[in-house]
């Protein structure tokens, strides 16, 4: 195996768990990271040694994923509940609600935004490798974040910011 074959393995995981929030299929999110692997290995020579491998594939995964929605494939975002970490059996059914509550939300948010929150809150990325990977400055990153966790906030029920009339009646 060559390194960069061992490089690429040590990817697959993350490149799965985002494909499969992307699409909400199993089955999908296969064949994005599939096709997102064969095109890595056929354009290798375009990836310069010591550079950000994991940007390189989170592009080329992104890019085809934006293909197949452009070619009609139904989009979404999702986190599968059997991908959840194990709960105790006390709190099993209250986080089974909340982590489908978080499906919804995050189903409703702009694509933008859901792409940003998955990237940076998801897979742990840095702000400069989600710029990278989306191919947009960083600033516009940060706004996406901010508009996208404001956003689920109002549509998780959490926002603890007053409205304009919850606050005049309260004067």
């Amino acid at each position: 195996m060559t390194d960069f074959a061992r490089l690429l393995e040590a990817e697959i995981p993350r490149l799965r768990r985002y494909a499969r929030a992307l699409t909400r299929d199993v089955s999908r999110a296969d064949d994005l990271v599939q096709s997102c692997l064969t095109r890595a290995v056929a354009k290798q020579h375009l990836w310069q040694h010591g550079t950000d491998l994991r940007a390189w594939l989170f592009t080329i995964l992104h890019n085809q994923h934006v293909n197949d929605v452009r070619r009609g494939i139904r989009e979404g975002a999702t986190i599968e509940l059997a991908d959840a970490p194990q709960l105790t059996v006390q709190s099993n059914a209250i986080a089974s609600l909340q982590l489908r509550d978080l499906e919804t939300a995050l189903g409703k948010l702009a694509p933008e935004q859901r792409q940003v929150i998955l990237l940076v809150g998801l897979e742990g990325m840095a702000y400069d490798e989600v710029a990278a990977v989306l191919k947009v400055p960083v600033g516009t990153v940060r706004s996406r974040l901010s508009r996208g966790r404001d956003q689920l906030r109002r549509l998780m029920g959490m926002d603890e910011k007053p409205t304009e009339k919850e606050h005049s009646r309260a004067a």
